[in-house]
């Protein structure tokens, strides 16, 4: 696991905007096609419209990359909240990609039908393959969880499938992935900013294994990077950083 802390949110964006750009060019020397699965939140907002602008906008080869999704509310991709229409207002509209290129999660059908043909999709990319996929952008709430993963829910610990369906009366009707196949991706980026999130990260990363209350400490890549790119403000309880010799 690595972290890197920068001033502000402006900062990690960037930061974050130009190692992504690095590890697509770096992936495509050897690949055909960069898998990426995208988040939703105000930060990922703000890194989206870093990456649609240039000089990301020119710089990524932005025909070899297939989008997915983490998570999803149950809402028409017209409403605000949809994430996908996020995603698409503030990125996939301004770079050059074709539809089929976009796997967006199906919020028109019964959320459980959604989850069975999102995981056919996925099974459809990695079945076979060393790892899922190439990148995951994730975010962590307030009260640390990750995805559409909620504290003390009870999809947390499945492992017998890698999409499902969240049914909850606080949280609403929602689609997510699932740490069974999030954990296979060679590369996972938490993206964490602000002072609001400061004392759930301090848990999460240096407290102890409770992830029932912490989801996002369910991340745990079997072969692949986990990196958390943070700003100071949501770093300010961490312990410093010991340079490495």
């Amino acid at each position: 696991m690595q972290i890197h802390i920068y001033k502000d949110g402006d900062e990690v964006t960037s930061a974050l905007a130009e190692w992504m750009a690095e590890l697509i060019a770096k992936t495509l020397l050897t690949k055909d096609k960069f898998t990426l699965a995208l988040s939703g939140g105000e930060t990922p907002k703000a890194l989206y419209k870093k990456l649609a602008a240039s000089p990301y906008k020119e710089k990524i080869d932005w025909g070899k990359i297939h989008f997915f999704w983490g998570d999803e509310r149950v809402v028409p991709f017209t409403d605000e909240r949809n994430n996908a229409k996020m995603a698409y207002d503030n990125l996939l509209e301004k770079i050059n990609v074709s539809e089929e290129q976009i796997h967006i999660m199906q919020t028109g059908i019964e959320p459980v039908n959604a989850a069975i043909e999102y995981e056919k999709i996925l099974h459809q990319y990695f079945d076979d393959q060393p790892s899922t996929f190439d990148l995951v952008l994730l975010g962590m709430g307030d009260d640390g969880h990750t995805l559409s993963l909620f504290p003390n829910s009870l999809v947390l610990f499945q492992n017998n499938k890698w999409v499902t369906e969240i049914l909850s009366k606080e949280k609403g009707k929602r689609i997510t992935l699932l740490p069974s196949v999030v954990n296979l991706s060679s590369s996972i980026v938490f993206l964490v900013t602000g002072a609001a999130k400061a004392t759930t990260l301090k848990k999460v990363l240096e407290g102890e294994y409770q992830p029932d209350k912490f989801p996002a400490q369910l991340i745990k890549p079997a072969n692949g990077e986990l990196h958390w790119f943070v700003d100071e403000e949501a770093a300010k309880d961490l312990k410093p950083i010991v340079p490495q010799a």
